[in-house]
């Protein structure tokens, strides 16, 4: 029989709770990127999209993320890793959205300050 030590398979709350924070602080800079994007003064266009919809995914991935860091299962170490994979990935989204939008506005602007004034 294969005995195994349960706890062979546990992380340490510290370290769980430490990926915790930074999973919430990252969350945080995504929604209040997204939201001060929100209010730029720029107007959105429908390519807009292009940059949006992967920041949203990311974020949702990262809230996925962290209710899965939360729940006390996420101490054992197959649940704790898959919840980081989970937040990487949605990491990976909101950075490429969020490169997506400041190429956006940047040729935006390029864009206008280009057109002659007259």
């Amino acid at each position: 029989m294969d005995e195994q030590d349960p706890k062979q398979d546990l992380i340490e709350p510290v370290f769980r709770n430490g990926t915790v924070t930074t999973v919430g602080i990252l969350l945080a800079f995504s929604l209040g990127f997204i939201t001060h994007w929100a209010a730029n003064p720029i107007p959105w266009q429908t390519y807009h999209l292009l940059a949006v919809l992967p920041i949203l995914i990311g974020i949702a991935l990262q809230m996925r993320a962290l209710s899965l860091l939360l729940d006390v299962s996420s101490l054992q170490k197959p649940i704790y890793e898959r919840a980081n994979r989970i937040f990487i990935t949605g990491l990976i989204f909101t950075a490429s959205g969020v490169g997506l939008a400041i190429l956006l506005d940047f040729f935006e602007i390029a864009g206008k300050s280009a057109l002659p004034n007259g």
